[in-house]
């Protein structure tokens, strides 16, 4: 609760022009005394404060600046969450309060645990760590009164790892994250650990299966965007995500050797063309058809499906890659071309082949 007497002295004193002499005579105290008040040096008694309120025609409350705070759950909770994100550290005595109020609220100590784990991490401070991995063992009793789909069981086995890596209790957090890393969620951050404690063999297994999904997921977002944007007609929002789609694709390839994403990077390309097109930039886009044929070419004449030939990743047991693109890459590229029905377009794109 914050207090903003000394300023509201002040400023109602100014409304009325008055200067702390007359504003103390008139309370019958000694300007001294009102100099103090508004310089915070010290506060008026409660009877005081009664008669200043009464004298400028206003409430105690608005005289103190005291603001009724809304203590239900939810409010509480977005509170909570409003001090994480600005990284407010009077949220932790916020928390304590809040977990004394709703000790069994799972909104209130999944909210806490969140801050005690934030603020554990920026600080080092162990204890905050282990507060937070209180809070956390707690929430999973909690769980059942959970409405939100982004948390789950595994989800909050996860925090509790990141905690018990923050203590630096490394064994007891990769456990965990193997235990619960289904679908491949935390492989990165069991890579990253395995890694910086030396376990090199293993850690590149698990960077590499990071690599394939983060990939996987990034081409899929990428495909979005493009819907997007281009019933948006936001067809410069389109060539931009495009044209950093493929540059991410490109780069994962190993010298001259095709890999899968070749064949996804190429059909992209023709995409981006297509937006080039749609904005009046016919040769640009011209130039990029032909990358797209090439890519399209190289790729099919030397098809690859197998992860290892993807820079950076090394063979993952179980993987396989699928599309719906076509039979080749050049299939892919030609129904990418064909999907804007754009006659001048899929005129610009034969004369490519032609070429």
């Amino acid at each position: 609760m914050k207090m903003m007497l000394a300023e509201n002295i002040r400023a109602f004193r100014k409304e009325r022009s008055l200067t702390q002499e007359q504003l103390a005579e008139a309370l019958g105290v000694t300007a001294g005394a009102v100099y103090k008040w508004e310089a915070k040096l010290s506060s008026p008694e409660l009877e005081l404060i009664i008669q200043m309120a009464d004298f400028f025609d206003i409430s105690v409350d608005v005289l103190l600046g005291y603001e009724i705070k809304d203590n239900r759950l939810e409010a509480t909770v977005k509170r909570l969450q409003e001090y994480r994100r600005n990284k407010d550290w009077d949220g932790l005595a916020e928390a304590e309060k809040a977990l004394v109020k709703y000790p069994h609220s799972f909104q209130i100590v999944n909210a806490s645990a969140a801050l005690y784990s934030a603020f554990g991490a920026e600080s080092g401070d162990k204890a905050l760590y282990r507060r937070a991995l209180e809070l956390l063992e707690q929430s999973l009793l909690l769980l059942p009164q959970n409405k939100d789909p982004q948390i789950s069981e595994e989800t909050i086995y996860g925090r509790i790892a990141e905690t018990y890596l923050g203590l630096d209790e490394t064994d007891k957090g990769i456990e965990l994250l193997k235990a619960h890393n289904a679908g491949g969620q935390y492989s990165h951050e069991i890579g990253n650990t395995l890694a910086q404690n030396n376990h090199i063999e293993e850690a590149q297994k698990f960077l590499s299966e990071a690599l394939l999904k983060r990939i996987s997921d990034l081409i899929i977002t990428i495909n979005g965007y493009a819907n997007v944007y281009y019933y948006c007609g936001d067809y410069a929002s389109l060539q931009a995500i495009l044209d950093w789609g493929t540059q991410i694709l490109l780069g994962l390839r190993e010298a001259d050797k095709p890999n899968f994403f070749d064949k996804i990077c190429a059909a992209l390309l023709a995409v981006l063309a297509g937006s080039q097109f749609l904005q009046g930039q016919d040769s640009e886009a011209h130039v990029t058809l032909i990358k797209a044929r090439e890519l399209a070419t190289f790729y099919d004449a030397s098809p690859s499906y197998d992860e290892s030939d993807i820079r950076f990743v090394s063979r993952v047991e179980g993987a396989s890659a699928h599309d719906d693109l076509g039979a080749t890459a050049m299939d892919g590229v030609r129904n990418a071309v064909n999907q804007f029905e754009n006659e001048e377009f899929t005129a610009l794109w034969s004369a490519v082949t032609e070429e």
